[in-house]
């Protein structure tokens, strides 16, 4: 079982494994796709010089799906993950998981990160938009996408997190150094009183996820936490609109792939139109082809206002649905995914699996709002308050696993 692209033996200490969509100048990065095979980055994502100014190693690139929009990595120009079982599992979680390093660095657009946590009983923090810089990650939504942390234990999250958040003037959607702050693991915060469970999204689970969210439900109320169910019927349509925003941004920042200044370039080809076509054709997967072929017709004349505007206006009603719910609670408890596990099966039988798993995803992808996975089940705050969320998922370690 191939874990990495790219792997450092000579990694010591605090070892960092960094998903394949986070530039690195030592290292190549693919994104999962045979398009950028062997593509070597001029400089390193900025969270990469963070963390190695910080004292860490990068231990290495771990496999992604191709641009990082599958379910668990199934769609890799490089081959999928299975467990002996057969059971599917992102490159990066299962090299934290065996102890190979301390957190994995991840993008986070389609809920993968999360994902991959919740099924392999870890802890994970897609944090607030515009706090930690996204300047030499590969692009695949840039009004939603988030660099993730992924780890073992609460603690390494935190010790992470720490290093990476902050302000970037490489970044146009870097918020300021003041707000970046509120997210560092020193910063004041008040624990949570009230978790609401979103009662939809939950029952449209399977039986053995609805009881991981009555085992997380009891463990929180033992607590002295009171965990109620909500009418969360606005939530569930983020799923659709932000497969919407999505895959028109994907579209969009997929087109500089065209086989000409770098990349994949077909030796089948005697015209521009046909360097261009049959380049793309051969290096990208069905899956993307798919979203770059359904957010070309979003955005294009006939459906840009229908779809994709829509799809806008739709963002601005779950942001305030959101913030109608914080005025009474401090987190939203729902599923990170359908089921406790996958197999290929299940991905040949579904191949477009993951825009149905975005029902549990998409609603902190589309607002920005941090998330934190912990004991197999995932938490919604409202803006900064990643140490509120990561004070819940304390009280979970060790649930889940």
């Amino acid at each position: 079982m191939e874990l990495y692209i790219t792997k450092n033996e000579k990694a010591t200490g605090k070892i960092i494994a960094l998903d394949d969509m986070i530039l690195t100048k030592d290292y190549p990065t693919a994104a999962g796709s045979k398009m950028l095979d062997g593509y070597m980055s001029l400089f390193n994502a900025e969270v990469v010089d963070r963390l190695t100014n910080g004292g860490y190693s990068i231990g290495g690139k771990a496999k992604v799906g191709e641009l990082c929009i599958d379910l668990l990595g199934e769609t890799s120009y490089f081959g999928a993950i299975e467990r002996n079982d057969g059971t599917l599992i992102t490159a990066s979680s299962e090299i934290v998981k065996i102890g190979e390093a301390l957190a994995a660095i991840g993008l986070d657009a389609n809920g993968t990160s999360r994902r991959a946590a919740a099924l392999n009983g870890q802890i994970c923090v897609k944090p607030t938009y515009g706090t930690v810089s996204r300047f030499g990650t590969i692009s695949i939504a840039c009004s939603g996408e988030a660099v993730s942390v992924t780890a073992n234990t609460v603690d390494a999250v935190k010790e992470v997190l720490d290093v990476i958040v902050g302000h970037d003037d490489k970044d146009g959607t870097s918020l300021s150094e003041e707000k970046c702050a509120l997210l560092k693991s020193n910063a004041e915060f008040s624990p949570a009183k009230k978790i609401a469970i979103a009662k939809s999204i939950t029952d449209s689970a399977e039986d053995s996820v609805k009881s991981k969210i009555e085992e997380v439900k009891s463990v929180l109320e033992a607590n002295g936490i009171e965990v109620c169910e909500i009418d969360d019927s606005v939530l569930s349509v983020a799923k659709s609109a932000w497969n919407i925003l999505m895959s028109a941004e994907l579209c969009n920042n997929v087109s500089r792939y065209d086989g000409v200044k770098y990349g994949y370039r077909t030796p089948n080809y005697t015209t521009i139109d046909e360097l261009y076509t049959n380049s793309r054709t051969e290096a990208f997967g069905e899956l993307l082809k798919t979203a770059i072929l359904f957010g070309s017709e979003t955005l294009s004349t006939d459906n840009y206002m229908k779809m994709y505007d829509k799809g806008l206006r739709i963002r601005r009603i779950i942001v305030e649905k959101f913030a109608e719910i914080f005025e009474s609670f401090d987190a939203v408890l729902l599923p990170a995914s359908a089921k406790n596990a996958y197999t290929k099966a299940d991905t040949d039988a579904n191949k477009y699996i993951a825009y149905d798993e975005n029902l549990y995803t998409a609603p902190a992808s589309i607002t920005g709002l941090p998330a934190v996975v912990a004991g197999g089940v995932q938490f919604i705050g409202k803006a900064f308050s990643e140490n509120t969320l990561l004070d819940i998922a304390s009280k979970l370690e060790g649930v889940g696993k």
